[in-house]
């Protein structure tokens, strides 16, 4: 992300805690409370001038080299803060929970009152001396004071993914030449290629879906499959993919279990004689020997087979297709400033209002040069600013006059990103840390936001954490920077558009991904947790801790009861049960859990869990009496537990009274009969799944009839069953036909 942008951050987060109630009395306490005040006049006078540098650093290196410095010593006055506050509650825990002997011990460690207090009274002064010194180089860069435009856009109306026909502007010209290509067959070629190749942003994925599911194609094909490349270009990989994708075939395997032998039998198999329909989508691959590899794979299909190839590549276009690429091209300018219009305004009726706004939007759209992304999300970017010196703003500014290569978009969209007040900014950036087309859940994003503090509570607001992150997601999605985007309620399915991708990396500057394999890492690299200790334990302030597929962890630390801000946990151990008592966790992921027989025997110890993933675990008997203080629990997720008899709850099912509104079960081979305590749920359940559980033969009557339900899109878990406000879905409705559902 912009320097500036993290670095007024740390300093307005820095100095809200030298403000505080809390730390003026620690400070005062501790006997630092002179060198306190003074850091803050310092701080106070060099984070005034920091959006006036943002400015004015692309034109001068050594301010940002200046920006750099304040950077790290913010950094440094941060982790000493942070010192303050672990020190204060580790001595509340202490105090509270620990024996006579551990109260020793504390008193005889660093943690020594006096130690502490001559120990941080330095490390104050020392970063006090570092700000010195550069705040007195501000002078020669002449910096004014500016305040950040913190405006932020009201969000649109939340939609499913899937673009109806009648929704997409501009394309219908396109979409009939290219049912005309896959509807046409060539004589001495059973299998033809048709590139369609344009760069980012111009809407060849839009297009292709509109393809795949014409009415017209989808009679035409015995088999349709969809498979999204990117990237990587992996033989295995990819036949997995396909298979997963095709109807009847994705729940019959584990195909990732299956060598490269047999999954190209299979594949063969599967195709041979029938007509068939392959879209590979964002293709990148520009080694030939691998895409013969693939394609002589798919050559025996019915004479009319088709797959779809779109790229940006023209390269990979060529080398890739049997006939001449598709080139798409830009949307023409009166379809772009319809595009516009949808999106800039509440309806077409308020844009007739506002004459004067369009005029200044048909400027602003012909810079865009007829690319449907950079359109929709400048629109978005406008969308409910009625006041002319926003839409003059947006025309005039000079990120339009940056030398780009040609056909790179990501001016406009950079402008998008620039207006976004900073939270956004910087929650935006940690995007680039996921591959492109990965599939995200809120949650896996929204815990990595909570450890780095990107998300803003207000001490009046009295909503978690994990809910203004939501929030958060929503606003990005309204902004058009995520795509395919599904509301579970507490938590979103989405999807990040390959541009925007793009864009995400090109911000990212704070985070670094590493492995076991990462040979070098960098000085600047500040928090990296190499092996887990027991004294993890002392960490109060830790909200996620990830140890999933860490097979050879013995146990969980010892005292884990004693981290109280503990929100997030992933884990994989050889341990029997989980820590006695986590209250504040609100997301538990268990995976691979061998040994575990009961998740725990401690009542009311997880009282704050609000989401519960169960996976893998082959020992695993009951979730009596776990489950029976979860009356908190929204989304419980249980997979491949061979042993796990779920009715086990049924002589307590009048004392657990759940609120889960999101159920997902599979692989239990044990599962004979839904659990009555499901019911209990009643109101509240709105997405149910159950697949792959071969001993349920029969379904309780009153299970189609729960009114809460909803109808769930399935695109991203294939064959599953669904139920739906008295409706059933299913590959295999055998089990449906006794309740006349099928």
């Amino acid at each position: 992300m912009a320097a500036e942008i993290f670095v007024a951050k740390i300093a307005e987060k820095v100095l809200k805690e030298l403000e505080s109630q809390v730390s003026e009395e620690a400070c005062l306490l501790w006997g630092v409370k002179s060198e306190r005040e003074r850091l803050k006049d310092r701080l106070s006078t060099v984070k005034a001038v920091l959006f006036d540098a943002a400015k004015k650093q692309g034109h001068n290196q050594e301010l940002t080299v200046w920006l750099g410095k304040l950077k790290e010593v913010f950094l440094d006055a941060q982790d000493v803060l942070d010192e303050f506050e672990c020190e204060e509650l580790r001595s509340q825990v202490v105090e509270i929970q620990g024996s006579i002997a551990m109260k020793v011990r504390h008193f005889l460690s660093c943690s020594n009152p006096l130690l502490f207090r001559i120990n941080m009274g330095h490390k104050i002064q020392e970063i006090r001396t570092r700000l010195d010194d550069i705040a007195a180089d501000k002078a020669k860069f002449h910096l004014s004071e500016l305040a950040e435009n913190m405006h932020v856009v009201r969000g649109r109306e939340m939609t499913h993914s899937f673009v109806h026909p009648l929704e997409v502007i501009g394309r219908e010209h396109d979409k009939e030449n290219i049912v005309k290509h896959l509807m046409n067959v060539v004589d001495g070629q059973n299998v033809l290629v048709i590139p369609i190749v344009g760069i980012g942003g111009l809407g060849k994925t839009l297009l292709a879906k509109l393809v795949f599911n014409d009415a017209r194609v989808v009679e035409h094909f015995e088999l349709k499959f969809w498979v999204c490349v990117s990237d990587d270009f992996i033989l295995k990989q990819l036949l997995v993919k396909i298979l997963r994708s095709i109807p009847d075939e994705s729940c019959n395997e584990n195909w990732n279990d299956l060598d490269e032998e047999h999954l190209q039998n299979h594949l063969r198999n599967v195709l041979d004689g029938r007509k068939f329909l392959l879209v590979l989508d964002d293709v990148w691959n520009t080694d030939r020997n691998k895409w013969i590899e693939l394609r002589n794979l798919l050559m025996g299909g019915a004479n009319g087979s088709k797959i779809l190839v779109t790229t940006r590549s023209p390269s990979v276009a060529y080398m890739m297709g049997t006939m001449s690429p598709y080139n798409l091209k830009g949307l023409p300018h009166e379809e772009c400033m319809s595009l516009f219009v949808k999106w800039a305004f509440e309806d077409r009726e308020e844009s007739t209002q506002h004459a004067n706004l369009v005029k200044i939007g048909d400027e602003i759209v012909q810079k865009c040069k007829g690319v449907p992304l950079a359109v929709k999300s400048l629109g978005s970017l406008l969308y409910s600013k009625l006041d002319k010196k926003d839409w003059k703003f947006v025309g005039d500014n000079e990120i339009w006059k940056l030398e780009r290569k040609e056909g790179d978009i990501l001016s406009a969209l950079q402008l998008s990103y620039n207006l976004m007040p900073s939270y956004l900014k910087e929650c935006f950036a940690y995007c680039s840390l996921y591959p492109k087309d990965y599939i995200f859940i809120s949650m896996d994003l929204i815990q990595l936001w909570m450890a780095h503090d990107t998300i803003q509570k207000s001490p009046n607001e009295n909503r978690e954490l994990e809910d203004i992150g939501n929030q958060y997601i929503d606003e990005l999605y309204s902004r058009s920077f995520l795509e395919d985007y599904y509301d579970f309620g507490s938590f979103r399915v989405f999807k990040i558009h390959d541009l925007m991708h793009d864009l995400a990396l090109s911000v990212q500057s704070e985070c670094l991904v590493i492995n076991s394999h990462t040979k070098y890492i960098s000085k600047e690299v500040r928090h990296l947790i190499t092996k887990l200790r027991n004294s993890i334990c002392k960490l109060q302030n830790l909200q996620c801790l990830l140890l999933d597929e860490c097979e050879k962890l013995e146990e969980l630390p010892k005292n884990m009861r004693y981290m109280i801000s503990l929100r997030w946990l992933e884990i994989t151990t050889k341990q029997k049960s989980l820590p006695e008592s986590l209250n504040s966790l609100q997301f538990l992921s268990i995976s691979h859990c061998g040994n575990m027989e009961y998740l725990s025997e401690v009542k009311q110890g997880y009282m704050g869990l609000r989401m519960l993933l169960i996976e893998n675990c082959e020992g695993l008997i009951s979730l009596f009496p776990f489950l029976k203080c979860l009356t908190l629990l929204e989304v419980l997720g249980i997979d491949n537990c061979e042993k796990l008899d779920l009715t086990k709850l049924e002589d307590n099912q009048e004392e657990f009274t759940p609120s889960i509104r999101v159920l997902a079960i599979s692989r239990l081979p044990l599962l004979v009969a839904v659990p009555q305590w499901f019911k209990q749920s009643t109101r509240t359940l709105q997405h149910m799944i159950i697949r792959d559980c071969p001993s349920l033969t029969e379904l309780p009557e009153w299970l189609p009839n729960l009114a809460s339900l909803k109808t769930t899109s399935n695109w991203w878990l294939p064959q599953v069953v669904v139920f739906a406000g008295g409706e059933a879905f299913s590959a295999n409705s055998k089990i449906f036909q006794n309740l006349g559902m099928s």
